[in-house]
């Protein structure tokens, strides 16, 4: 009797391991990673601003990193096929904000989603009320994000634009590292910029509700939505960030350690 209870116990915990297998996202060994090819380079110059400011050396750590990333993460087209230039710019987007983080990994994400446009607050892709760009997944949807396709690539096809929907999704990933989407990226702030850092949040938010600011409108809805639309006015136009915004500007340098470069 013990032997036949012995033989069913690993049977089950064989069939265990065998589910688990099948319903994990699957992960490419990072030994079979291969480099970007000249056609995904050609991609990355074309649209990647970000990717031409780096050096060579620095080019082919971004490259590595966005090659990692994709054999970590599914994306996955409804309604629409993630085409290379869908694939280059999520990935490009995702390792913008901690490219100077060398052994950071998404561990809050398995799978972006791409829409072919704007979506609703149920997901809908048909009818009224589709204002939605991208979003970071909860309840059912957790470790997932949701992106229209369009809102990202207009955010690389546009250079002057302040606002990248991607590279704000990913932000908004960065800030959840903490457990909370609250606008105070524990996981980058140093104690002692904790104050200040929410101090200078708030007295934005008033200057965008006043109109007395150029941050996107949408930055005011809260102090989440605020760090996320800095974020991408940050990385998106640098320079003119810096000239209007040098409080913020010094600030996020520390968070996403970009002043160590200087």
């Amino acid at each position: 009797m013990s032997d036949t209870i012995s033989i069913l116990a690993i049977t089950i915990a064989a069939i265990a391991l065998i589910i688990i297998g099948l319903l994990s996202p699957k992960k490419k060994n990072l030994l079979d990673i291969l480099p970007l090819n000249e056609n995904d380079r050609v991609l990355l110059e074309t649209y990647v601003s970000f990717y031409n400011e780096l050096n060579k050396e620095k080019r082919l750590e971004f490259e590595t990193r966005m090659q990692h990333f994709l054999s970590t993460i599914r994306i996955t087209g409804i309604n629409t096929e993630a085409e290379r230039l869908d694939e280059i710019l999520i990935s490009a987007s995702a390792i913008i904000p901690i490219f100077e983080f060398s052994n950071w990994e998404y561990i809050n994400l398995n799978e972006v989603l791409l829409y072919p446009d704007a979506f609703n607050e149920k997901f809908e892709q048909q009818g009224a009320a589709r204002s939605t760009l991208g979003v970071v997944g909860e309840g059912a949807y957790q470790n997932i994000m949701i992106l229209s396709q369009h809102e990202l690539r207009q955010g690389f096809l546009n250079e002057n634009a302040k606002t990248n929907t991607a590279i704000h999704e990913f932000v908004h990933l960065v800030d959840k590292t903490d457990g909370a989407i609250d606008g105070v990226p524990e996981a980058l702030i140093s104690k002692q910029y904790v104050l200040p850092w929410l101090q200078l949040m708030q007295h934005n938010i008033q200057k965008i509700k006043n109109d007395k600011s150029d941050i996107n409108p949408y930055g005011a809805t809260n102090q989440a939505e605020f760090f996320a639309v800095a974020s991408e006015y940050f990385f998106e136009r640098p320079d003119l960030f810096q000239e209007k915004h040098p409080e913020l500007y010094v600030l996020l340098s520390k968070f996403f350690r970009t002043d160590l470069k200087k």
